[in-house]
C-alpha cells in the first residue's frame, strides 16, 4: 500500500513540474516599454566622475527624432561637445564640481537636462551600464565580434539610454596549453609586456574603433597565472599588465580571482584584499581611468571591504550563469536571498556598486556550442531588471547584442526603469516585507519619491499588496507603472496588484500634494 501511494504522489509530482514547465513555455513575451516619442529626451546617468588630467569621453543618451543636435552649457575649460553626436571629450585639468546643461533638439522639439561632472579622485559615481561578451561568445570571442558588438549597441539604440561599456571578458590573451594556433604564441613580448592572442590583431585599433561611437572599452584578466579559461593571466607581471591595458585604451577592468586561488596562502580577509589592493593602486597611476570590478564571487563579504581596497564594484555570489539550466533557480538564490540575508543594501553607493552579476537575456551560450534563447521566462526577465535596478547594481548585458528582438531591447531601454538604478541618491533599495513567495522592495530616489517592487516568486498569478506602514510613507500617494510609463492614480495605506509567476509590478510613489 505504501509503495502504491509512493508511486501515486510521485506521479502527481511530476504532473505538476509538468504543468509548471507547460505554464513557462507558453508565458507571452509581452512588450510594456513605450517606444520612445519624437520629441527629444535626455536620458541615462545625471552625474560623471573623472580623474584630473584623465581623458574624458562622454556620450549624450537622447531618443528622439534623428537628426539631434546637442549642445551643453557651462561645460569646464578643456572640454568640448560635438554638436552632430553628442560626444562630450577632452581634459580637465582642475578638480571641482562643474554643474552643467544638456540640451538636445530637433524638429519636433527640445528637452535640457542638468549634467554633474565631478573631477576629483572617485569613480562610477552611479552604476556601469554596458554589455559583456561572456555569456554569450565565451571562448569564441574575437576582435570582429567585439567591433560588431559596439556597433550593435550605437545602432541598436542602447548607447541611447545610457549603455556605454563594451566588455571583452576571458579568452583573448595567449593560452599556451591550446591545441589552437590561433591561441598559441608568445605570451609577452621581449619587455614583458602581455600579447593579445592572433583574434586579437591589434588591441588599440578596437579601442580607437569603440571610442569613436563614443563608448568606453573593457577587458578581462586574473590576479593568478591564468585565466578561468587557463589564458595568461597577471601574476608578477600586474604593473607591466596595466600599464598595456592604458595604452592600448581600456577603461574598465574585470579582475576575476580564478587561479589566485592556488597562490593565496589561506583564506583571510589580508589574502583576500592582497591582489585587489595591489592592482587598484596600479591603476590609480595610469593616465586615464579605468574602472575596477571586483570578481571574487562575494568571499569574504567583499561588500563590506570591496570600495576600500579601490573597487568600482565587486560581484557578491558565484556566476549567475554557470549552469545555462540553472539560470532561473540562481536569479533567485543569489539576486534575493544573497541580498537580503547579508543587508547589501548598506554598502552600496556612489563610487562602489554590489554586483549580482550580469543580465541574462535575449540570446546566450548554453555551454555545448550552441547560442539559444535564455531559459529565463519572460516574467523572470522583467523580475531581473527591476530587481537589479533597485539594488542600484551595474546593468550590464551578457546576451548577443547583434540579435536583439523587439522584446529584449524593451527590456533594456525602459528609461524609467534605468532611471531608478541610476538615481543621483545611490541609495540601495531593500526588501520591507516577504510573506511566503511574496515580497515588496522599496528604494528611496532622490526627488522625494520612492521606486516599490512587488514580486511574486511562486507559482501562480496572485495579488500583492504594498502597504504604507511597511514602506515607511503616510498619507495619498500618486503610483506610477514605471514599466508601462502610465500614471494609475491616488491611493491610500496600500496599493495592490496582480503580478504573474515569478514576476514583477514595479511602480514609483509620490506624496500626493
Amino acid at each position: 500500500m505504501k509503495r502504491i501511494l509512493f508511486i501515486h504522489i510521485e506521479m502527481i509530482m511530476m504532473l505538476s513540474a509538468i504543468l509548471v514547465s507547460c505554464s513557462t513555455k507558453t508565458e507571452p513575451k509581452i512588450v510594456l516599454t513605450p517606444k520612445p516619442r519624437p520629441e527629444p529626451r535626455i536620458n541615462g546617468t545625471k552625474i560623471f566622475g573623472v580623474r584630473p588630467g584623465s581623458p574624458f569621453l562622454f556620450k549624450i543618451a537622447a531618443t528622439g527624432e534623428r537628426p539631434l543636435k546637442y549642445e551643453v552649457l557651462d561645460l569646464p575649460e578643456g572640454l568640448i561637445c560635438d554638436a552632430g553626436t553628442g560626444q562630450i571629450s577632452g581634459i580637465i585639468k582642475e578638480p571641482g564640481n562643474y554643474l552643467t546643461t544638456m540640451k538636445v533638439t530637433n524638429s519636433s522639439g527640445s528637452a535640457r537636462r542638468q549634467f554633474r561632472i565631478v573631477c576629483g579622485e572617485t569613480l562610477a559615481l552611479t552604476p556601469h551600464m554596458g554589455w559583456n561578451s561572456w555569456y554569450v561568445w565565451e571562448n569564441h570571442i574575437t576582435d570582429s565580434i567585439m567591433r560588431a558588438s559596439a556597433a550593435a549597441m550605437a545602432s541598436s539604440g542602447m548607447m541611447d539610454h545610457g549603455y556605454m561599456y563594451v566588455n571583452i571578458d576571458d579568452c583573448w590573451s595567449i593560452k599556451e596549453t591550446s591545441k589552437d594556433p590561433g591561441l598559441t604564441g608568445e605570451p609577452r613580448d621581449k619587455n614583458g609586456m602581455i600579447n593579445s592572442n592572433s583574434r586579437f590583431p591589434d588591441m588599440k585599433s578596437m579601442t580607437d574603433y569603440i571610442h569613436s561611437l563614443g563608448l568606453k572599452a573593457g577587458i578581462y584578466t586574473s590576479p593568478g597565472t591564468t585565466t578561468c579559461a587557463g589564458f595568461v593571466a597577471a601574476y608578477k607581471y600586474e604593473d607591466k599588465d596595466v600599464r598595456r591595458y592604458a595604452e592600448w585604451g581600456f577603461d574598465f577592468l574585470k579582475y576575476d580571482w580564478c587561479s589566485y586561488g592556488k597562490i593565496a596562502t589561506d583564506t583571510s580577509l589580508a589574502e583576500l584584499q592582497k591582489p585587489y589592493k595591489l592592482i587598484s593602486e596600479i591603476l590609480k597611476k595610469q593616465n586615464r581611468d579605468i574602472i575596477l570590478n571586483l570578481c571574487q564571487y562575494g568571499m569574504g563579504d567583499v561588500w563590506k571591504w570591496g570600495k576600500r581596497v579601490g573597487g568600482q564594484s565587486w560581484r557578491t555570489a558565484g556566476d549567475l550563469g554557470g549552469s545555462f539550466e540553472g539560470i532561473g533557480t540562481a536569479l533567485f538564490r543569489d539576486g534575493f536571498d544573497v541580498f537580503t540575508n547579508n543587508d547589501l543594501y548598506k554598502y552600496g553607493g556612489p563610487g562602489g556598486w554590489n554586483d549580482p552579476d550580469y543580465l541574462l537575456i535575449g540570446f546566450l551560450s548554453n555551454w555545448n556550442g550552441e547560442t539559444v534563447p535564455t531559459p529565463l521566462t519572460p516574467n523572470e526577465q522583467y523580475t531581473q531588471i527591476s530587481l537589479w535596478s533597485l539594488q542600484a547594481a551595474p546593468l550590464i548585458f551578457s546576451g548577443d547584442i547583434t540579435r536583439l528582438d523587439e522584446f529584449t531591447l524593451s527590456l533594456l531601454t525602459n528609461d524609467e526603469i534605468i532611471d531608478v538604478d541610476q538615481d543621483l541618491l545611490g541609495k540601495p533599495g531593500h526588501r520591507v516585507f516577504k510573506a511566503d513567495d511574496l515580497e515588496v522592495w522599496i528604494r528611496p530616489l532622490e526627488d522625494g519619491s520612492i521606486a516599490v517592487g512587488l514580486f511574486n516568486r511562486g507559482n501562480k498569478e496572485t495579488r500583492v499588496t504594498a502597504l504604507w506602514s511597511d514602506l515607511g510613507i503616510s498619507g495619498r500617494q500618486k503610483v506610477r507603472d514605471l514599466w508601462r510609463q502610465k500614471d494609475l492614480g491616488s491611493f491610500d495605506k496600500k496599493f495592490n496588484a496582480k503580478v504573474g509567476r515569478h514576476g514583477v509590478v514595479m511602480v514609483k510613489m509620490l506624496p500626493d500634494k
